[in-house]
């Protein structure tokens, strides 16, 4: 069997299509859909309102899916409706492909052969940005778009903004996005990567046609800032969300022994530091910020440089049983604080506003003061047990 039998051979057993959206590239449309032909009969054209000659090139290939957008709805849009009807047909793995002759379709079994190797991941065709005719703005988005990647997932992958790609289509299905043009891809890739899919890389050829035949539907200032604008908000949504509920997952799936031996015994923060988080994870376990405890400990305890993973595990403290009484003891301390003699809730048949917010009132305040005070205790109870059976961890010594 051939070279060539071989990779159409494996886009049946893969269950793999290739995907090309395309908008007013007439010039170079037919050109890639025949040798992408070549590779696979799995093909979805998605033929995004153009206005030249796209629809009378598409009549030429019957054998392929063809979905039509009436009007112009940009290139993710188009890739997630390709995505719907792919999955429809029943394709496990989608490779996208531009139709400006950017990509080489030669390239095409190389996705294969890495799925072939390790099954359900994302590959991503890394483009060399240090060849010849790389225009300025894509070397400038290349090293944009890998920075905030690596803020946003932790993770560094050699390009980010290639639409040379290869999707597990399984991981899409129920999936919703915001983006619906080029920051699309963008979306589905750091959304992804929290999902825990696998991301990786191979090296493809790109070619970039020269300046004065080039054709390039990136609006730089709109799309950029769209761009842009996507980041900020996974970025502000993996810092107060994303991470956090990373860090608590892996702290839960830890044994009360190995927690202990790992985050305590051989930490190499102080005892004062330990007892200090064990202070503070209390605080936010008793503060009224239902959903957001564990959030507010990881978020507070990061900027402190405390221990984070013990922070996080004592603010767990407002749990079935132990929650009615830190809410009855946050309610005396209330009544305490504000100097209300009988320290209870008095039964009233005509209750009103007054009594709703004097009552709100004496729990919110007395669950601070109950937070702090049973803070310090922990913290101190802690830092004495720390002090008897626990060694202070060595001093690193600076280089002589």
């Amino acid at each position: 069997m051939s070279e060539l039998e071989l990779t159409r051979q494996r886009f049946e057993d893969l269950k793999c299509c290739v995907i090309i959206p395309t908008y007013n590239n007439d010039r170079t449309l037919e050109r890639v859909i025949r040798e992408v032909g070549l590779y696979t009969e799995n093909i979805i054209i998605v033929n995004d309102g153009s206005t030249d000659g796209t629809a009378e090139i598409l009549r030429s290939f019957p054998n392929y899916s063809v979905i039509t957008n009436p009007k112009n709805k940009g290139k993710g849009y188009s890739l997630k409706t390709a995505f719907r009807h792919a999955i429809g047909l029943g394709y496990r793995y989608a490779i996208t492909i531009d139709s400006d002759s950017q990509h080489y379709p030669e390239d095409l079994p190389k996705f294969l052969e890495k799925i072939t190797q390790s099954d359900g991941l994302l590959v991503i065709g890394a483009r060399s940005m240090s060849q010849d005719g790389v225009p300025a703005t894509s070397s400038f988005g290349h090293r944009f778009s890998i920075f905030w990647f690596r803020v946003e997932t932790g993770q560094r992958i050699p390009d980010v903004q290639s639409g040379y790609r290869l999707y597990p289509l399984d991981n899409l299905k129920g999936m919703r996005f915001v983006g619906g043009k080029y920051e699309f891809e963008v979306e589905v890739l750091v959304r992804l990567a929290w999902r825990g899919v696998c991301i990786d890389s191979i090296p493809v050829r790109v070619w970039y046609a020269p300046k004065e035949e080039r054709v390039s539907h990136f609006r730089k200032f709109r799309d950029f800032t769209r761009v842009s604008i996507v980041n900020t908000i996974l970025v502000i949504l993996a810092i107060v969300w994303v991470k956090p509920l990373k860090f608590v997952r892996e702290v839960r799936k830890k044994t009360l022994r190995k927690f202990i031996k790992d985050y305590i015994i051989d930490s190499s923060d102080s005892n004062f530091k330990i007892a200090v988080s064990v202070a503070l994870g209390a605080f936010c376990g008793v503060i009224p910020i239902w959903g957001f405890q564990m959030l507010a400990a990881f978020g507070v305890a990061y900027a402190l440089k405390l221990n984070k993973f013990v922070t996080v595990a004592i603010s767990n403290i407002s749990v079935p049983p132990v929650l009615p009484v830190i809410l009855f003891l946050s309610y005396i301390t209330g009544g305490l604080v504000l100097g209300f003699p009988e320290h209870s809730v008095k039964y009233d048949p005509g209750i009103n506003l007054h009594w709703f917010k004097t009552n709100l009132l004496q729990y919110l305040f007395g669950s601070v003061v109950f937070g702090i005070i049973l803070g310090i205790v922990l913290g101190a109870i802690a830092w004495i047990l720390l002090r008897v059976f626990r060694r202070s961890p060595p001093r690193i010594q600076p280089p002589a």
